[in-house]
């Protein structure tokens, strides 16, 4: 304020850059935190995706495995015995087979492969997106910084620095909306 009790009109111009910067600084902190959310998710479905193939793995093997020793048995089967092993190891096989690739339900391995893939694109992709907007957080929480030490200071070149990171914070935060896999800075 001056003698006469006015507000310094450079003040108001400084107030307003400072909310303008808020504001940039409420979209990334809370797009970081939808970006983080989100990644945390997909990894936790790309695992369990993963330990359902893995078990349908293990379920396959298994089968498979046993359809082979009954066919060795089968050699020396006779009668109703040979027939009923015969239909044992064919619904082992089919088993087996609905074990690698089950398209009807998207629960075969091979589907269990390509949704957990695409899980993982999806939590690469947030992660990378989050890591955009905490640079821009910190960017533009340091822009605030600098801002309000010019109201204190007056000199200039704080102001101009403030305004350098905001446009910073904001590129970053483009970045992180946009294209998060455009740069990579980690």
């Amino acid at each position: 304020m001056s003698a006469a009790g006015h507000i310094d009109p450079s003040n108001k111009k400084v107030a307003l850059l400072i909310a303008i910067l808020a504001l940039l600084l409420a979209f990334s902190e809370t797009l970081g935190k939808a970006a983080q959310t989100e990644g945390l998710s997909k990894n936790i479905e790309a695992s369990n995706l993963w330990s359902f193939f893995q078990a349908k793995t293990i379920r396959m093997t298994t089968l498979r495995t046993a359809a082979e020793t009954l066919e060795l048995q089968l050699a020396s089967a006779s009668g109703e015995a040979k027939q009923a092993l015969a239909k044992r190891i064919e619904d082992w096989k089919k088993s087996a087979a609905r074990y690698d690739s089950e398209p009807d339900t998207g629960e075969g391995r091979k589907e269990l492969a390509q949704r957990a893939k695409a899980a993982e694109a999806t939590r690469d992709r947030s992660l990378a997106a989050y890591h955009h907007y905490e640079l821009a957080s910190g960017a533009i929480q340091i822009a605030i910084v600098l801002a309000s030490a010019e109201v204190i200071t007056g000199a200039t070149f704080l102001l101009f620095a403030s305004m350098g990171l905001g446009v910073i914070g904001l590129i970053f935060t483009a970045i992180g909306f946009f294209a998060p896999a455009l740069v990579h800075l980690f």
